[in-house]
């Protein structure tokens, strides 16, 4: 096939020898099929900003670290500059997230380069050596969705306990192979210690999990193994090989109103005597009634 523009540059280089077909096209990036160093891989073109179709960008970069402060003002002023290394940081999160997350054991593509918009990575196969389907490609029997599921779950644990959070989990960007799932498409992966959003978009990944393995196994919709990891990783107690029930038990008691109020009145009482005790000298016990109603 004719080579794509953006592609050429790398062709020129070297690091690809021929690009063969498209792969896919996405909100974010289209993706071909691509020979280089004498091996089948796949080249992710990324979208400019304008030609994107996803939302939100401010609620996922949240937390990032930007190591120039001229470029993190540049950032935050919006200017053509600072567009342009927003664009260069949401690309390379995806790089950073793919290596960090190979190296905890996850199930990622192997990234090989990034260069001027485009990441060289493995291509993902199946057992004919095709380019391997999404779950939304494919129908499962109840044990089969079971099992996936499991599995998804606990490559879900892994990313939090490496720090990360995907953000955008779904049925759209995880592949299946003959030795199961891989997660990809990670340019939105959120730092789960900086990111005031990362518990809601924990939750809404492991809910889209259970949501597709569900149409496969009903049961599965009934688990609450967001919750569950979410508070496991705040009390400081989640590990890679934990064993999680997919249940959580919330305390949705009601709070006693009355014995606040009678809490607040007792302290009410106390900060009054102690304050009359050494105020009245001075004449300023009427003084007294106004700084508690103050300090309340």
């Amino acid at each position: 096939m004719k080579t794509p523009k953006r592609l050429e540059p790398l062709v020129d280089d070297g690091l690809i020898d021929e690009v063969l077909r498209p792969l896919m096209s996405g909100k974010e990036a289209a993706v071909y099929v691509v020979l280089a160093s004498g091996e089948t891989r796949c080249a992710k073109v990324y979208k400019e900003a304008n030609k994107r179709s996803f939302h939100k960008l401010a609620e996922y970069q949240e937390g990032r670290k930007v190591r120039s402060s001229r470029k993190s003002r540049a950032m935050e002023k919006g200017s053509r500059y600072g567009r342009r290394e927003q664009e260069e940081a949401w690309q390379n999160a995806e790089v950073d997230a793919l290596y960090r997350l190979a190296d905890a054991g996850v199930r990622v593509p192997k990234p090989h380069y990034f260069i001027d918009g485009v990441l060289l990575m493995e291509l993902v196969v199946d057992d004919e050596g095709n380019a391997a389907p999404r779950l939304n490609d494919v129908e499962l029997d109840p044990e089969q969705a079971r099992a996936y599921h499991r599995v998804m779950i606990g490559e879900v644990v892994k990313m939090l306990c490496a720090g990360l959070i995907h953000g955008d989990l779904s049925e759209y960007n995880v592949l299946l192979t003959g030795t199961g799932p891989v997660i990809i498409d990670l340019p939105q992966a959120v730092d789960a210690a900086a990111n005031n959003n990362a518990e809601k978009m924990l939750k809404r990944d492991v809910n889209n999990m259970a949501a597709y393995f569900g149409r496969f196994a009903p049961e599965l919709l009934r688990t609450d193994y967001g919750a569950e990891i979410w508070s496991l990783f705040e009390h400081g107690k989640l590990h890679p090989d934990i064993t999680l029930t997919g249940s959580f038990k919330r305390r949705d008691q009601d709070a006693d109103l009355s014995s606040i109020l009678r809490e607040i009145d007792a302290a009410r009482d106390d900060f009054q005597g102690n304050r009359q005790q050494g105020g009245d000298k001075d004449g300023d016990a009427d003084d007294d009634e106004s700084g508690w109603d103050e300090y309340r």
